[in-house]
């Protein structure tokens, strides 16, 4: 017997029809919530594809602000992520700008969302795999988390390179 709550999960999942030939072609309620499970993740990247978060571009001329730009040659996905830190070094901004696949936007989307609020050590332990875990990506798209995850490096280091230039202008 299902419970209320899973019934609800499929409900939302699946239309009538589709619900009753899944459950008629799955007898195993288990097989069908782990499909279920499966298309939800493949949703919440097509939702971070369709509708990615923090797209644009902060101040590039502000000191605050750090700038990663990083590309894949062998697919051509380039990748601009930019970062806008307080005083206290954490990130209480982040944009970018993704000319690539679904799974690169996606990924560039989930990486902007996970850095803010974050110091810059926390940001800096953001790995491709835990982008790739999120995101459900296949082996064959690891090299969009991969440059999600040198983005943010790449982001974290111009930020550090333009705050040394600042403390040595002010002495």
């Amino acid at each position: 017997m299902m419970s209320l709550k899973t019934v609800q999960l499929l409900q939302k999942s699946f239309s009538a029809p589709l619900l009753s030939a899944a459950c008629y072609y799955h007898k195993n309620v288990s097989v069908l919530i782990e499909k279920v499970s499966y298309l939800n993740v493949l949703f919440y990247v097509i939702d971070h594809y369709e509708h990615p978060r923090n797209v644009g571009s902060l101040d590039k001329d502000d000191p605050d602000v750090g700038t990663g730009i990083v590309g894949a040659p062998a697919c051509g996905d380039v990748m601009k992520l930019q970062i806008k830190v307080d005083e206290n070094g954490k990130i209480i901004d982040a944009k970018f700008k993704t000319f690539g696949c679904g799974s690169a936007i996606a990924s560039s989307s989930l990486a902007t969302e996970w850095v803010k609020g974050k110091s810059l050590s926390e940001a800096g332990k953001i790995k491709n795999q835990i982008i790739a875990n999120e995101l459900k990506l296949p082996p064959v798209k690891l090299h969009c988390s991969m440059l999600a995850e040198d983005a943010i490096k790449a982001a974290l280091n111009d930020y550090k390179t333009r705050q040394e230039k600042k403390a040595k202008a002010v002495q």
